[in-house]
């Protein structure tokens, strides 16, 4: 079967795996669940991701638009405006990642648990 049409994220040469690094990184999933509640103007995305530079939520929209996950639009008002929105991939890929977020927050008492337990075994 050809290379391109059997994707496979633990393959090294796999283009999934580049995606996937996009989605996941530090910035990245954040970017797209906040997106997830709708179209954002670039500041009001940041300060919806706290903490994100504005060089870093720059370099993740644009990877993730590369990635064909976000929509970056300008419209032709003076200033010129612009706003980003998910596109259907990134709207199915965000709604997964918003999943894996609700879970994580719904047993971060459990995980604390458990990290306490390890900090006092360790």
């Amino acid at each position: 079967m050809d290379d391109e049409l059997a994707a496979s994220v633990f393959a090294r040469d796999c283009a999934s795996r580049g995606v996937l690094t996009d989605v996941t990184g530090r910035w990245g999933g954040l970017a797209l669940a906040a997106l997830h509640d709708g179209a954002f103007r670039f500041n009001a995305l940041r300060r919806r991701v706290d903490g994100v530079s504005e060089k870093m939520l720059a370099q993740t929209l644009q990877a993730l638009e590369r990635d064909g996950l976000v929509r970056r639009e300008v419209q032709a008002t003076i200033p010129p405006r612009v706003e980003y929105s998910l596109t259907d991939l990134g709207a199915r890929v965000a709604a997964k990642f918003v999943e894996l977020i609700e879970l994580v927050e719904g047993e971060i008492g459990t995980v604390r648990e458990a990290q306490a337990a390890y900090d006092r075994a360790h």
